[in-house]
């Protein structure tokens, strides 16, 4: 198959509540494939980590990529529903630094509480020989993040809490103010003493003060 192209997959990204089977394969292929790599991995490898036949496997999701997009999915799930209810609470705040550091606590949290990283240095590492991979990973996480982080401050824009002319690219920035601390120094595995890193605390105080100082209404 080409590496450029992922085999798409035939069932539904968000449905991974059905069989319990379905959740073994993931937990097993996500644990699989953080550890050897996506080429270090193959299908009977994650039916056995999961106590399934590798038939299982195949019949549930297709072929490796397709348990590859599955995992990468699931993965991200967690944060897009938190940062989604964060903003739709934005509805009922006036204050645009309560939603920036609800916003970027649900990013501190995911880095922190998930495996982010580890996935991080995967994707970086496969994505020369498979660009698909990388893809994958910006569509089903950062992408939608985005959109709907620069929805959220379009909206306090017009209603003149914000003044963001160009709301896609002040959500990049204030994200990237963000991810500098919280994220790129883990991936490549500098110590925080090393790097001379604040407090997360700081890093969002920080980041909301320089932001709303740019587009603060």
């Amino acid at each position: 198959m080409d590496s450029l192209m992922p085999m798409k997959s035939s069932r539904k990204s968000n449905d991974l509540s059905g069989k319990p089977s379905t959740v073994a394969i993931l937990d097993a292929a996500q644990r699989l494939f953080l550890e050897a790599g996506y080429d270090g991995v193959n299908l009977e490898q994650v039916g056995q980590a999961a106590g399934v036949s590798r038939q299982t496997v195949y019949n549930q999701f297709g072929s490796k990529d397709a348990v590859f997009q599955e995992v990468v999915e699931r993965h991200w799930q967690t944060v897009r529903q938190e940062t989604a209810s964060a903003f739709a609470e934005m509805e009922n705040l006036q204050s645009p630094a309560a939603m920036l550091r609800s916003f970027a606590s649900a990013l501190l949290r995911f880095v922190t509480e998930t495996d982010q990283v580890a996935f991080t240095r995967l994707v970086i590492a496969e994505s020369r020989s498979r660009p698909w991979i990388a893809a994958e990973f910006y569509r089903a996480g950062k992408e939608p993040i985005l959109r709907a982080f620069a929805g959220a401050l379009a909206a306090m824009t017009s209603k003149g809490l914000l003044t963001c002319a160009q709301p896609e690219l002040a959500a990049h920035q204030f994200m990237g103010l963000v991810q500098e601390f919280v994220i790129w120094p883990k991936v490549m595995a500098i110590g925080d003493a090393l790097a001379e890193l604040p407090p997360s605390e700081v890093v969002i105080d920080e980041a909301v003060t320089m932001f709303l100082k740019r587009y603060g209404a």
